[in-house]
């Protein structure tokens, strides 16, 4: 039944012309081409791309309104924004922009007032006036919900954020979904942000910062379609999980053809089929186990040592030691009596082929010694004579050339270790390295350096990228960042994290000038975004007593003031209490209508354990482990460091503790990440004493 409000009965009829233009514009594409024809085929692509932009229109064609009059025009012109445009067929005029046109940038810049306001438009900088912003929720060709956040006039008091509110209400599923309807201004200011920047982003837990990333790509590919090409765009994500989780976002904006991957999977496709990834690392292992003491973070912590610039600086300098060295002055004796000099080898290697990497260069001076030898040859006029000395010359050259070093770079790292501390590999890295080495073994803060090696002795090997996304670069290296940068012409990078996360401090970066020292001042751009829209108030406000904890000099995290109940602390008598407690909350929170539930244990062993007696108790859930390829929603046991990136409905954090989450802070980075994954409820168990994380006032008991 339409509502008799006229505005609803205005956005009605313009919705349903909406749905007629598009069933008018495919029906005009006509029918799928099936035949063989090649010119035809060519054409039903292009076809078939159009068909595509009108189904995600059919879809939800338009989220926003927004009423501008253009300096010099007489009358506001209604303008709808959507996640793709729409021409009108006959007329060639817009009848849906673009979000990513310059002038939808208004639609998230505006924030309310009179005052005129511009955006910077191709032929210029074009001025006007918002009479009117409107949000418009469109779901199964259905409009719903309508709220002007702004109206010229009126005293849009507290309007600006009830749309928002409205859809941060929504219930999770197993995918991250798009944000276009609700980009904010500071956001935006990313998003739009020129091609040639690095942008390293802190964002506080919740902030969008992954969303704000994948909408970056789309915008680049929109308003740089002729310079980039999605196929020549990479995602780094934190592990194949998370790539599943995120999977949804780019093809709801019309995008396709980006790859997606983690660095040690696009590391081990350069490197050689001999590299071999070992599991975990030591330091690794200590930071997530309960056993012992979590050791201290230094610079010559291996994983940390390994992947900064000091680091690549030794191995530049050994690098170039061995180019140097890689040659011996020695002659090529074909056979008895027939010699090609020492100094005329020298001279093809080390000049005619300097510019080449060394693979390339060993590659070209034994094809150049075989033209040599076949000119040789023909000066023999006797075949059986001519036969036997192009044996031995073959054999012989053969035997030369594998008496050259192999521009290999698992060999080459090896050696670099056998050197140890007389080339200044600190003493703690050699124990941690050395012994996975000589079994062929590397770990995952290995790779930045073994694919830098590659990459000097192979090259770019045609690789090249447009635009490069880093997320959870808190967790990654400087060397990384250098590698990733050796393939563009000139810096294009949106790297975001959160330094309150950085749960592998023991191989990442503890400052962001770490990674921003990577680049020069022009295209180095460092933005914050504090403000968390993902939880309700309630729930950063208890996560920010961790924040001071872990270290980081950050400030709290920005709640938008979404309220919901309070945190619950609770501590259970004994261990038999855990199992119908987790019973009693999975169905308290399914019947508040929460869709994904997550109990976030310390450790894989004991949510392992965990899920074992959930099992036995008749409760479903899905377990999380290390590897594993997939999300799937619904009730899930997940360990809190595989919970990163993650977002549930409702949460348990089980066993918060005194000797599970200690006073340090590798503990609060854990607990603080754990904490942030709930939307709408969390609640923490806890046996004994609990954690001096959360020994302060503020939570209920």
């Amino acid at each position: 039944m339409i509502s008799q409000n006229p505005t609803h009965q205005e956005e009605h009829r313009r919705l349903q012309d909406t749905f007629q233009e598009i069933d008018k514009q495919r029906s005009d594409i006509g029918p799928v081409y099936r035949g063989k024809d090649y010119v035809e085929q060519l054409l039903e692509a292009k076809r078939e791309e159009s068909r595509q932009r009108l189904d995600l229109l059919d879809n939800e064609p338009y989220f926003g309104r927004l009423d501008f009059q253009e300096e010099g025009k007489e009358a506001p012109l209604p303008l709808y924004i959507g996640k793709r445009g729409l021409d009108r067929k006959e007329t060639g005029e817009p009848y849906v922009i673009d979000w990513r046109a310059p002038v939808a940038s208004l639609f998230y810049s505006f924030t309310g007032g009179d005052a005129p306001v511009t955006y910077e438009a191709p032929d210029g900088t074009i001025q006007g006036d918002i009479y009117r912003k409107r949000n418009l929720s469109i779901r199964d060709k259905t409009l719903g919900r309508i709220v002007d956040s702004y109206e010229r006039g009126g005293d849009n008091i507290g309007l600006n954020d009830e749309f928002l509110l409205y859809k941060l209400g929504d219930k999770k599923d197993n995918r991250l979904r798009d944000i276009v309807s609700t980009i904010q201004a500071e956001q935006d200011l990313i998003i739009r942000a020129p091609r040639y920047k690095a942008l390293i982003i802190q964002g506080a837990a919740g902030s969008g910062k992954t969303t704000v990333a994948l909408h970056r790509l789309a915008f680049l590919l929109y308003q740089y379609q002729q310079q980039i090409r999605a196929e020549r765009m990479i995602i780094f994500a934190p592990n194949t999980m998370f790539l599943d989780y995120i999977s949804g976002v780019l093809p709801e904006l019309g995008v396709g053809n980006v790859k997606q991957t983690t660095f040690a999977e696009w590391a081990l496709d350069r490197l050689d089929a001999n590299v071999r990834l070992a599991k975990g690392t030591t330091e690794g292992n200590a930071w997530f186990s309960l056993e012992g003491t979590r050791p201290p973070i230094t610079d010559d912590t291996p994983g940390r040592f390994k992947g900064s610039l000091a680091f690549k600086s030794l191995l530049d300098e050994r690098l170039k030691e061995y180019a140097e060295n890689f040659l011996a002055d020695q002659p090529f004796e074909a056979w008895e009596g027939r010699v090609l000099s020492g100094e005329m080898i020298r001279e093809w290697f080390e000049v005619e082929y300097r510019h080449y990497p060394l693979a390339a260069r060993r590659e070209r001076l034994s094809a150049r010694i075989n033209r040599w030898l076949e000119m040789q040859l023909t000066n023999i006029g006797d075949p059986k004579i001519r036969k036997d000395k192009s044996k031995t010359g073959k054999q012989r050259l053969r035997a030369y050339m594998n008496k050259l070093p192999k521009a290999d770079a698992l060999s080459f790292y090896q050696s670099i270790f056998a050197s140890g501390v007389k080339i200044g590999i600190p003493k703690k890295v050699l124990d941690a390295t050395q012994k996975d080495l000589k079994k062929g073994f590397v770990h995952p803060e290995d790779l930045p350096a073994l694919v830098w090696i590659h990459y000097v002795f192979n090259g770019t090997e045609n690789l090249a990228f447009d635009h490069v996304v880093v997320d959870e670069a808190q967790d990654v290296s400087p060397l990384q960042i250098v590698l990733l940068n050796t393939f563009m012409n000139e810096p294009s990078f949106t790297i975001l994290g959160d330094l309150a996360q950085g749960i592998h401090a023991y191989r990442g970066v503890q400052r962001w000038d770490e990674l921003s020292a990577v680049f020069s001042e022009e295209h180095n751009s460092y933005h914050v975004l504090r403000q968390s829209y993902r939880s309700t108030l309630e729930i950063i406000e208890f996560a920010n007593r961790i924040l001071p904890h872990t270290d980081t000099g950050l400030p709290p995290a920005e709640p938008v003031f979404r309220s919901g109940e309070p945190v619950e602390v609770i501590q259970l008598e004994r261990e038999e209490e855990k199992i119908p407690f987790i019973r009693d909350f999975i169905s308290d929170n399914q019947g508040r209508g929460m869709r994904t539930i997550a109990i976030i244990g310390r450790t894989d062993e004991e949510c392992s354990h965990l899920h074992e007696k959930m099992a036995q108790a008749g409760i479903e859930a899905n377990l999380i482990s290390e590897g594993q390829a997939q999300y799937r929603g619904g009730i899930t046991v997940v360990p809190v460091y595989l919970a990163k990136g993650l977002e549930f409905d409702a949460v348990l954090v089980t066993n918060v503790n005194d000797r599970q989450y200690a006073l340090t802070p590798q503990d609060a980075k854990l607990l603080y990440v754990g904490c942030t994954r709930a939307l709408h409820r969390l609640t923490l168990i806890h046996l004994g004493a609990l954690t001096p994380l959360l020994n302060d006032e503020g939570a209920v008991s």
